[in-house]
């Protein structure tokens, strides 16, 4: 037998406690190197080092001696060599590294002094010193500024923090921007101390070129207004870009008072249009009246109405108030009213589409391009006709829109109309299509329209009065064609033809209740106006519960929220007051209250409660769950009950989803980072969320194809869930709104083979195309205008008009409610820039146009555009593009390149080429 294998077990012959011992003995060596090392440094310094550290070393001796005499010269001489020495960017400078060891025992000695001039400079220099013990010590830089200054006689002033340079002011206003009180005691004195010493500092920062340190330094100390004072000519232009930037991350009120500032800045240094700008975001009445008033340059306040026009600013808002000057309305003269009601928008428009060469029009089948879709024989025999006429209206319409030649409608052959190719209410889709077409022209396209009013049938004159507002969207005329027109069929008995009156009376349908409170919502949108909130308030709270949990009940509760556009915390009574109705809506109303409110701010908080909100379908799964176990035991009329009770509860959750998209909207990052938690919840949420993500993503980059984007809506539009798909689709139209997508197009090309066979989904894939050659490319949807930084409120107002829709698209845009989709008129607009000269005539220029590039805070002069292409005006605009003047031959009055620039000739440009 083999013998059998022993494990050996390795001992060490030394004891491991004698080893512990040595390891503590050269620990104790190590310990003691250091006293070695430093008398090898002292003997490495150099000669000139040596004799420094020796002077300092003396001059500490003598503030010791009792000899008072000695004092003052020792701590001049002191100063001096701190202040002269210079240090490298890794470095200490040689007087402070030398210093270090005595501080404590400057300290103890500072402390024995008696109160005079010579201990106020002591006190600097200690300040100077603590720099170095601010990790051990901290604020020590602080509290001996703050006493060298209380130790100053009245008749000298202590030095600028400056003098003692960079790095010493930085260290300064960090310590100042750290938790105060703590510092002293919280008397009234102190704080001034602090924010006068703060403003020495930002003063410095300013002249500088470090500008985002002086705005950071006074938010610390919450005197950011007085920024105003300390700014020049050189350095406003960049403090107000950075604080303009910083307004999306700060919380309420701070974002209001800073953009208050800003406005200040801008008008102290005459720069009107900037100034008109931030009043507009501010949507202040009294502030734009002021600022389009203050010009007296007849050509400035013509741009500025130009801007004004593009934010659709009601012409009131600019008349004096009525106690100062009852005849303010006749103010204005002819040629600022037409700037001002857009009134020469068509033609301009119009031109703009000739220079481009897209005047002609576009037939469906040049949009749908059928002959590259792989379609198989007899496919077209599955398609319903008149919904596959009723979606050739909507592409006809959002295709030719604003040039007001297309051949389907406006150039028709007599007797061979369009319109009797639609049945029924696909009639007034197809009428109000023309309103589309010759959208901004008031004048031919009343003369087109007039002739439908007089048909004896009902959709097809209720179409011809929505074609009539739908032509006079974002124009105001004189004559107010529109009103006077609409106005004597609103008391009507025809449902089709109410447009809106009293609804506050309880025969009034929902219906019509509700497109009423839309339509006051779409009128008044951010004005907070008391008496229609309290009326539409009293009809929610009268309304029975089997009226309130009617389809339409969301557009009631969407006309409220649009009242409060922007108004942020204004709407805080009206939500405490919606709490007290005990129905579904009561939830819907708030949630959609809160989102206008906070639009486009970016407010985190109000993002994450919007999350939590939908989150909450977990829980009640589990809730269901359980019920549905008890109710088993129950009478079947009893489940009924609860099933009924519960079908509405889960529609604020979809309002939530839109909510997310809406408050990020206006800040790329926070854009960013809600996609990332749309993902979440596509794969975690209820149907009822899943089905609401797609809608959210088509709202927050509307007009704006990014690949991310495009690539996740073409995977939702695949899904098992049709909703999910069918919304997916649409908001693939959305994003890609009159860009020409060629990527998004072929795209759509391939849903529409994919989904012949289902006539809702081809449906909505032939409303997307329509939606992305929009005005043949000219005209986009997206709120934002002037780069980006001022947000349009009719045209939120329509698309998210246009987006509640599709919250339930079976019920209202699949039914007979397809009109819906010409919400998206009050979002259309150019995305032109024309240049004009100071008589408003078209003046072509060279222009660089390119992807904006954000260059807030960066040294020097950077480019504003990357990748820019050079073109001669007029130029189509990208969402996300930018231009600037090729040549410095003209100065703008815009302060931005976009829409309407009127130029004026720079008096100091030498043509180089007559040279």
């Amino acid at each position: 037998m083999p013998e059998r294998q022993v494990a050996e077990i390795k001992t060490f012959a030394e004891d491991p406690k004698n080893k512990k011992k040595e390891e503590d003995d050269k620990d104790k060596i190590s310990s003691s190197k250091p006293n070695g090392d430093k008398k090898d440094e002292e003997e490495e310094l150099s000669e000139e080092d040596a004799q420094l550290k020796a002077e300092l070393e003396m001059l500490v001796e003598r503030l010791k001696e009792p000899n008072t005499d000695l004092y003052r010269p020792a701590l001049e001489t002191l100063r001096t060599l701190i202040r002269t020495s210079t240090s490298s960017m890794t470095s200490v400078p040689k007087p402070l590294k030398f210093l270090h060891p005595h501080y404590p025992e400057l300290q103890s000695l500072f402390e024995t002094w008696p109160t005079s001039e010579d201990k106020s400079l002591f006190a600097d220099i200690l300040s100077a010193l603590a720099m170095t013990y601010s990790d051990t010590q901290p604020r020590g830089t602080l509290r001996y500024r703050l006493i060298s200054a209380s130790l100053m006689p009245s008749s000298s002033t202590i030095p600028e923090p400056g003098s003692w340079g960079h790095e010493y002011v930085r260290h300064l206003a960090a310590e100042l921007g750290e938790d105060t009180p703590s510092l002293e005691k919280p008397e009234e004195e102190p704080v001034d101390n602090l924010h006068t010493l703060g403003l020495e500092c930002a003063k410095f920062f300013l002249g500088h070129n470090a500008e985002p340190d002086a705005v950071d330094l006074l938010v610390e100390l919450e005197i950011v207004d007085r920024i105003a004072d300390l700014v020049d000519v050189n350095t406003f232009g960049r403090v107000c870009t950075y604080m303009d930037r910083c307004v999306n991350l700060l919380p309420p009120p701070d974002d209001v008072a800073f953009l208050r500032t800003i406005h200040n800045v801008y008008l102290q240094f005459s720069k009107l249009p900037e100034a008109l700008s931030i009043a507009m975001r501010l949507n202040d009445p009294d502030l734009i009246r002021e600022d389009f008033n203050v010009s007296g340059n007849p050509i400035m306040r013509r741009q500025l109405a130009f801007l004004l026009a593009r934010a659709q600013i009601p012409v009131e808002w600019l008349h004096p108030p009525p106690s100062e000057d009852a005849d303010g309305e006749a103010d204005f003269p002819d040629d600022l009213m037409d700037s001002l009601s857009n009134t020469n928008l068509s033609k301009f428009f119009r031109e703009f589409g000739k220079e481009l060469g897209v005047a002609e029009p576009k037939s469906l089948e040049d949009v749908y391009k059928s002959h590259l879709e792989n379609t198989r024989g007899g496919l077209s025999a599955n398609v319903d006709s008149a919904r596959g006429n009723l979606a050739g209206t909507f592409v006809n319409a959002f295709v030719n829109a604003g040039f007001g030649n297309d051949k389907l409608m406006v150039e028709a052959e007599e007797g061979n109309s369009w319109v009797y190719k639609n049945k029924d209410h696909g009639m007034m889709s197809a009428v109000a299509s023309l309103g589309l077409s010759l959208l901004w022209d008031t004048d031919v396209g009343l003369s087109h329209v007039d002739r439908y009013t007089y048909s004896s049938e009902e959709h097809i004159k209720a179409g011809a009065l929505l074609a009539t507002g739908l032509l006079n969207a974002g124009v105001r005329t004189e004559a107010d064609a529109a009103l006077a027109l609409l106005s004597e069929y609103v008391r009507n008995p025809s449902l089709s033809l109410k447009t809106c009156f009293n609804f506050a009376d309880e025969n009034t349908s929902m219906e019509v209740a509700s497109l009423s409170a839309l339509a006051l919502g779409f009128v008044f949108v951010g004005s907070g106006n008391g008496d229609i909130i309290s009326t539409i308030l009293q009809t929610l709270m009268e309304r029975d519960e089997r009226a309130l949990s009617e389809k339409w009940g969301r557009f009631l509760a969407l006309g409220l929220a649009l009242l409060f556009v922007g108004l942020q915390d204004a709407s805080d009574a009206t939500i405490e007051t919606l709490k007290t109705i005990e129905h579904p809506i009561s939830k819907q109303a708030q949630i959609l209250v809160e989102i206008c409110s906070f639009v486009a701010t970016g407010n985190v908080l109000r993002v994450q409660r919007l999350l939590h909100l939908c989150g909450e379908h977990l829980e009640a799964v589990k809730e269901k769950e359980e019920a549905q176990k008890e109710k088993q035991k129950e009478k079947a009329d009893k489940k009924d009950d609860g099933k009924d009770e519960n079908k509405p509860d889960d529609t604020f959750q979809s309002f939530a989803v839109l909510g997310i998209a809406m408050i990020a909207m206006g800040e790329e990052i926070g854009a960013e980072m809600s996609m990332r938690q749309f993902n979440h919840l596509m794969h975690y949420g209820d149907p009822i969320i899943r089905k609401s993500i797609p809608l959210a993503l088509g709202l927050i980059s509307a007009s704006n194809p990014q690949l991310p984007v495009l690539d996740t809506l073409s995977k939702y539009s695949h899904d098992s869930d049709l909703q999910v798909a069918l919304n997916a689709i649409f908001a693939m139209g959305l994003v890609g709104a009159g860009t020409n997508n060629a990527r998004l197009a072929q795209m759509l090309r391939q849903l529409a083979v994919y989904y012949y066979k289902e006539p809702d989904c081809l449906f909505v894939v032939r409303v997307a195309q329509g939606l992305v050659h929009m005005g043949k490319g000219t005209i986009g949807i997206n709120p934002f205008f002037s780069d980006r930084n001022i947000l349009s409120r009719p045209a939120i107002a329509g698309l998210l008009a246009t987006i509640m829709a599709f919250t339930d698209a079976k019920a209202f845009v699949l039914d007979k409610y397809h009109w819906m989709l010409y919400f998206l008129v009050t979002a259309m607009y150019p995305r032109f820039l024309i240049t004009l000269n100071e008589d408003l005539e078209s003046l072509p220029v060279t222009v660089r146009v390119g992807q904006a590039v954000d260059v807030v805070g960066q040294a020097g002069k950077p480019r504003t555009i990357s990748g820019f292409q050079t073109h001669q005006t007029p130029v189509r605009l990208g969402t996300t593009e930018r231009a600037e003047l090729a040549t410095e031959e003209y100065i703008p009055y815009a302060h931005v390149l976009e829409g309407f620039v009127i130029l004026r000739k720079n008096p100091g440009w030498e043509d180089t080429m007559q040279l």
